[in-house]
Order: structure tokens, then C-alpha cells, then sequence
């Protein structure tokens, strides 16, 4: 990709289904360039086909990244580093829910690696380029699925009883604890940092666990939003001039709202941030 160009540059993770592929369509339709960063190149390449051939740009890239590695994330920041010479818009989009307990290759448990970890390391990783960007923007997409969480530093890297919506909420109340320190630490540089919650979205998002979040899933998917319905907050607080300089913010269908008690907590914000960057060796 031609780092000369004029257009707006965004990286979006999780760009190659569901949000993250309708929130790069929309953004390379506005006429942004777009980083894609995907776990799968097969299914990378298929939409990144698909994201040319629907918008105004042909400038959309595709890097390889798996999320909870933390190595494999220093990779994906090396290269976009050497690639690139700024960045305009950071969407920590990519995230999942995990059936039963695994653990990254650091031997973390995945969902908090992948949702959490993963996108605080990389977004560190970037501030460089970030701020070399026109009005820089970090979106990270959280949810509502925040307030079934309950902070807990200790059970959040290695839980002692692993429950897959549990582990979910307490890393979308990371997102937003992250997002709003974030957003004090880079303040001073002109970057924003905001979060949002999408809806509920009917995508494939879910799609491989079982039990009781499977059958609350399936009940409630003809109630839920498109994949485009989903993605017009990120689209919004990416591109749009009306969040100009505000930072800090939780938003859901393009207005602020309140989050938890948890995630409005500067303390809890210090204390997971501080530990993120011990675990990820920032």
C-alpha cells in the first residue's frame, strides 16, 4: 500500500466477517485505506476481495495476526510499523467467546488474551504511528456483556472456575476500563479513545460453543441486529466529524451511555492497565 496517499488510514481487527468486515466495507466506501488484520488468510483474502470490490478504494492490505499471541502480535506491529508511516484509526474490533477454558501460548486464558491483551499490546505497539495520524482515533468494541462482570484481577489471566460468560463480560469491562485509561495517557498526544457497544448482532459470533449460552443465543437471534446494523457505531466513531475530540466515552447507537460502576472506575482502569503491561511485557 502506498503510504503517500492522502486518504485516511485505518487497521481494523476481526475485518474478515460479521462487524468487522461490514465496518471496513463502510469505512473504504467513505474512501479510507484499510489495514486488515485477520487470524485466517484464506477467509482474509475472500474479504478483502469483496471489501474492493464494493467501495471507492482498491487500497485495502491484509496482515496475519492471532491476537492472544502475544508474539504473534509483536510481528503484526513490527510490520505495520515498517509498512506505514502514520495511522488514523485503530478499530480493536476482533474478539470471541469461548465454549470451555484454553490458554494462549503465553498461558493465558484465551478469551481475556484475545479480547483484552492482545488488543492493549498492539494499540501500545502503534501510539507511534498514531500519533503521526490526522485526528487519531481508537475505537474498541465492547458490549453491554460488561455488566454480568465482576472485577477481579486475580481470576482474570487464570480463572479458578472458568465460566464462558463470565470470562466474556470481564473482557468487555476490560475494553472499556482500557479505552478510558487510554484516553487519559494519550490525551495530550490529540488521540481519542472510545468504546461502544454494537447490539446484539446476528453474525456466526457464538457459533461454536454449547450449553446454556448456545440455547440463550439461538433463542434470542431473530430479535437480533444485522451485521450492518451492528457496525454503524464503530463506522461512526472512526469516521464521523461529531466525535471530534471527544474521548473517554462508552458509547451505544451513537450516543454516550453510562457503563457499570466497574468500568467507571479510574482505579480498577490503573490496576488493569498496569497489569496488562506486565503480563504483556510492554
Amino acid at each position: 500500500m502506498n503510504t503517500a496517499s492522502s486518504n485516511r488510514l485505518c487497521l481494523i481487527t476481526g475485518a474478515n466477517s460479521g462487524i468487522g468486515q461490514v465496518t471496513a466495507r463502510e469505512l473504504a466506501r467513505q474512501g479510507m485505506d484499510i489495514i486488515m488484520v485477520c487470524r485466517n488468510g484464506q477467509k482474509g483474502e475472500q474479504a478483502r476481495q469483496e471489501i474492493m470490490a464494493a467501495s471507492r478504494t482498491k487500497k485495502v492490505d491484509l496482515l496475519l495476526c492471532d491476537l492472544s499471541d502475544f508474539l504473534s502480535v509483536r510481528k503484526l506491529a513490527e510490520e505495520v510499523n515498517r509498512r506505514y508511516d502514520h495511522l488514523d484509526v485503530l478499530i480493536n474490533n476482533a474478539g470471541l467467546i469461548a465454549g470451555k477454558y484454553s490458554a494462549s501460548p503465553q498461558g493465558v486464558e484465551t478469551t481475556f488474551a484475545t479480547n483484552h491483551l492482545g488488543p492493549f499490546l498492539l494499540t501500545n505497539l502503534l501510539l507511534g504511528l498514531l500519533r503521526k495520524g490526522r485526528e487519531p482515533r481508537v475505537v474498541s468494541v465492547s458490549s453491554e456483556a460488561h455488566r454480568f462482570a465482576r472485577f477481579d484481577l486475580d481470576d482474570l489471566v487464570a480463572p479458578k472456575k472458568f465460566s464462558p460468560i463470565r470470562a466474556y463480560g470481564n473482557s468487555k469491562l476490560a475494553n472499556i476500563l482500557f479505552a478510558s485509561e487510554l484516553a487519559r495517557q494519550v490525551s495530550a498526544g490529540g488521540i481519542t479513545s472510545n468504546s461502544l457497544h454494537p447490539g446484539a448482532v446476528k453474525t456466526s459470533f457464538g457459533a461454536d460453543n454449547n450449553g446454556v449460552f448456545a440455547l440463550l443465543f439461538g433463542l434470542a437471534r431473530p430479535l437480533m441486529l444485522t451485521a450492518e446494523q451492528g457496525a454503524e457505531t464503530t463506522v461512526f466513531l472512526a469516521s464521523s466529524p461529531e466525535v471530534n475530540g471527544k474521548t473517554g466515552l462508552y458509547f451505544d447507537r451513537k450516543k454516550p451511555k453510562t457503563p457499570n460502576a466497574d468500568a467507571r472506575s479510574d482505579y480498577f482502569a490503573k490496576e488493569l492497565w498496569e497489569m496488562s503491561r506486565r503480563i504483556t511485557r510492554l
